[in-house]
């Protein structure tokens, strides 16, 4: 089996595992959301200081949260992912999971605003088309519900920001989550402390058992995408990750039992459009910069 195969098998892995969450989470909808979150920074921090310490690279943990400024850094990229974590647990919980799927289906575009707006990058035409489409399907879904998706836009939001704050990280991805619910754990175990209502305690073991299961649930799936992305081109990566959104999305209208409303029916297709046209555009992009790369490497032995 080649890297790249063995890049891609990984890829579709982790986004199987994020796709079909929503089936974790609704075992735990007798928890409250911010409850849930907290243990799941805890059970986070307990699973990835496991593979550091077996690695022999819990120092790293150290050196990263030795910079009092790159702490803060970290502390914000924490905000921003158990933002998004809390979303997402809050949306399954009040049976939004529609909603969610759609999150993570905008936010490649979100990026990319993210991406001329903070980082100055050149937007080609079609990717332009892309993302004034997928916010046409949201106007749309916004006027037929009488409501914006709120839960779709701070799950992109959130996601965005989380992105754009690890992209000035010097850090690989484990120590860098590692540092982050580190940084969370203190007010995780507070909450608990204070406000949590026992449902993760002695009295409920199947339920603590489900809420230690989330450490290896976030843990696994993000490994699994950093040894994808070191081995797959990005427009492959990008094309793979619909998949992520694909599965929430059939989880929740075909097992959960939400509700696809005619606006959905019409929204979500217009999204996909938008996605699909921004695709073509990043893999057309991708295959020139391999094409000239080549001939760059040809023209440097020749």
């Amino acid at each position: 089996m080649t890297d790249g195969t063995k890049g891609v098998s990984a890829m579709i892995l982790a986004c199987t595992v994020w796709g079909l969450s929503p089936l974790y989470y609704a075992q735990l909808v007798h928890v409250p959301p911010l409850e849930v979150l907290c243990y799941r920074s805890l059970w986070s921090l307990a699973f990835f200081a496991l593979i550091l310490g077996v690695q022999g690279r819990l120092a790293e943990v150290r050196d990263a949260l030795s910079n009092p400024r790159q702490v803060l850094t970290i502390f914000v990229a924490a905000a921003m992912i158990a933002g998004n974590w809390f979303g997402f647990i809050f949306a399954i919980s009040n049976g939004q999971g529609i909603e969610a799927s759609l999150g993570y289906y905008i936010f490649p575009l979100v990026a990319v605003v993210i991406g001329k707006l903070v980082f100055a990058e050149k937007l080609k035409f079609a990717q332009w088309v892309a993302v004034g489409i997928a916010a046409f399907g949201v106007a749309v879904l916004t006027f037929g519900l009488g409501v914006a998706p709120w839960i779709a836009l701070w799950l992109a939001g959130t996601f965005g920001a989380y992105g754009m704050i690890k992209k000035q990280l010097p850090l690989g991805p484990v120590v860098s989550v590692t540092s982050e619910v580190l940084l969370l754990a203190p007010l995780a175990i507070a909450w608990i402390a204070v406000m949590g209502t026992g449902a993760g305690g002695s009295n409920e073991i199947g339920t603590h058992a489900l809420l230690a299961l989330s450490g290896p649930l976030t843990a696994s799936p993000l490994i699994l995408f950093s040894f994808a992305a070191r081995r797959v081109r990005m427009s492959t990566v990008g094309l793979v990750q619909y998949l992520n959104p694909t599965l929430q999305f059939g989880v929740a209208a075909l097992i959960m039992g939400e509700l696809v409303t005619k606006w959905h029916a019409m929204a979500f297709p217009i999204i996909w459009i938008g996605l699909l046209v921004y695709t073509v555009s990043l893999w057309r992009q991708d295959r020139a910069a391999a094409k000239a790369s080549s001939k760059v490497v040809m023209s440097g032995t020749a």
